[in-house]
């Protein structure tokens, strides 16, 4: 018997995502689907699976590029096996840009900080 298949509506639905960011990550090679004969996809009750594990490795700060590098087990618990030695370098390469850009972010408000006590002789505090 074959696996039930879901239309691209009830898979964002199921996996709390967009119709659109599906189809971002099929055309990034991440997911795929067939096309029924009206021409709607249709998606493998089992890509939900992996769905939420592309959007849990996106929500830690990878991109749809470093996660090709966990294609191979996408499809199970993707943090339940040990990291591969490819995954934890895309992984320390990731957190290195993303200090990096925190890096020039923080210099960037220091720089408008001390241009704003010049200009106004006081103390600026942050507004939160």
């Amino acid at each position: 018997m074959a696996e039930p298949r879901m239309r691209i509506g009830e898979l964002a639905e199921a996996t709390g995502t967009t119709p659109r960011a599906l189809r971002h990550y099929e055309q990034a090679g991440l997911i795929t689907s067939v096309r029924a004969a009206n021409g709607y996809r249709l998606y493998d009750a089992g890509t939900a699976v992996r769905v939420r594990n592309v959007r849990r490795l996106l929500d830690v700060g990878l991109t749809l590029d470093d996660v090709r590098v966990f294609l191979p087990c996408l499809d199970g618990d993707v943090t339940a096996g040990p990291a591969s030695e490819e995954a934890l370098r895309v992984a320390a390469g990731r957190l290195a840009v993303l200090d990096a850009r925190i890096a020039a972010q923080v210099a960037v408000r220091d720089r408008l900080a001390a241009a704003l006590r010049e200009a106004t002789g006081a103390h600026v505090r942050p507004v939160a």
